[in-house]
């Protein structure tokens, strides 16, 4: 589990394409200390399992499925990666749970700086608008956040600062994919209540 706080702004250093997969290295210092072989660490919001570690940098297999979900097939090297490690048991909970299974792509639509923040508008599929209410949790990019503006097919959120210093989401352009993940409570609060309305229905 993950918890949406970006620890590291790492970088691709190699993509190698493997027909039906890729494997990618990426140079994260702080993430890969301590890190071993099967360890899991989060990219741009998407949980990788390490293959191998080295100088500060690291290897994982990407399968199509993942490619295909996320915005991963778009990295090249040179691209710039939110790292974040699991969160260990009993370890604090800053952002909110995150699995790293990311649900759909969006795509940022606009981007309204202010003075102290900026306001960053993100489409969203239509299937994935049920999920999303003002002031509940997402995950953009692996980043954890705030839901300003619940729309049917797009959501808002504000950016301080520090989110746009250290974290992608201050490179990202209008045009640029980004990965989404939904709050997972909405997902199986949802499927529950299905199950249960099936269950009663005469």
């Amino acid at each position: 589990m993950f918890t949406g706080i970006v620890e590291e702004l790492g970088e691709v250093t190699a993509v190698e394409n493997l027909g039906d997969s890729s494997r990618f290295r990426l140079r994260g210092p702080l993430v890969t200390d301590g890190a071993r072989h099967g360890d899991s660490i989060a990219v741009n919001g998407v949980c990788l399992t390490v293959v191998e570690v080295a100088d500060g940098q690291f290897t994982a297999d990407v399968m199509a499925e993942t490619l295909t979900r996320s915005s991963l097939g778009a990295l090249a090297p040179g691209s710039r990666v939110n790292l974040e490690r699991p969160t260990p048991v009993g370890g604090r909970l800053g952002g909110h749970i995150v699995q790293g299974h990311v649900d759909a792509t969006g795509t940022i639509v606009d981007r309204a700086p202010s003075e102290n923040w900026e306001i960053v508008t993100v489409s969203l599929p239509a299937a994935l608008s049920r999920h999303v209410v003002e002031k509940g949790s997402i995950t953009v990019d692996g980043v954890s956040l705030t839901v300003v503006e619940a729309g049917d097919d797009h959501f808002t959120v504000s950016l301080i600062p520090t989110t746009l210093a250290l974290t992608t989401l201050g490179l990202k352009r209008t045009g640029d994919p980004v990965n989404i993940e939904v709050d997972i409570i909405a997902k199986y609060v949802e499927r529950l209540l299905g199950s249960r309305t099936q269950e009663i229905a005469p």
